[in-house]
């Protein structure tokens, strides 16, 4: 058997290079934000519900691909169709992730041991799929910090990193309902160290 855990946060808190500390310990990783990419690759079905809502002027010069950038600029400008843009992917993302927690839950092990599976995504407490966890971890970054980080990683404005922060829970609301949290203010040592107790907080579960 598993243990099923979840990873979440805000937007750039550092939950990728947490999930990546946590794959060095051993942990098996199933990342959403790749299975997001991969349910609107050309022709899947939503992809072509989101061509047909949002038309062909969201795809890339190629006619194939959608761009992201530039879906996201209208979504996030308007509350409607971030919800029904989310209310074609997340049931894609959802069912795909169901479908590799039982894959793993389903495994036997020479050893005995379980294994630990953790399900590094955005939205967890979002799309309530909280449930399906065992226990989550919420990585924790300042908001102040996360604008700096958005202006800087994606060339926002500071409006801009603020509207995709409001579209998501607290971070600060997270963390009340969250199993473990990181700290993530502060030097990647002191996010490794967090990293390891929980890891062996987690291992003395099995």
């Amino acid at each position: 058997m598993a243990l099923i855990i979840g990873l979440t946060g805000g937007i750039v808190s550092g939950k990728t290079t947490v999930a990546k500390m946590f794959k060095d310990l051993g942990a098996k990783i199933i990342d959403a934000d790749e299975l997001g990419h991969s349910v609107i690759r050309p022709h899947k079905t939503a992809w072509a519900k989101i061509v047909k809502l949002f038309g062909k002027e969201v795809l890339k010069e190629d006619l194939l691909n959608i761009d992201r950038k530039k879906l996201g600029k209208i979504v996030f400008n308007d509350q409607r169709l971030l919800r029904k843009l989310n209310e074609i992917t997340h049931p894609e993302i959802i069912k795909m992730i169901k479908r590799k927690i039982d894959l793993v839950k389903n495994s036997t092990y020479k050893d005995g041991k379980k294994r630990i599976l953790i399900i590094d995504a955005a939205l967890i407490y979002e799309t309530k799929i909280d449930r399906l966890m065992d226990k989550i971890i919420v990585v924790y970054i300042d908001e102040d910090e996360q604008i700096k980080r958005l202006i800087k990683r994606d060339n926002f404005s500071y409006d801009e990193a603020l509207q995709r922060i409001k579209s998501q829970i607290p971070i600060k609301q997270k963390v009340e309902m969250a199993d473990y949290v990181i700290d993530n203010n502060n030097s990647l040592d002191k996010t490794r160290e967090q990293v390891k107790e929980i890891w062996q907080s987690l291992i003395s579960q099995n």
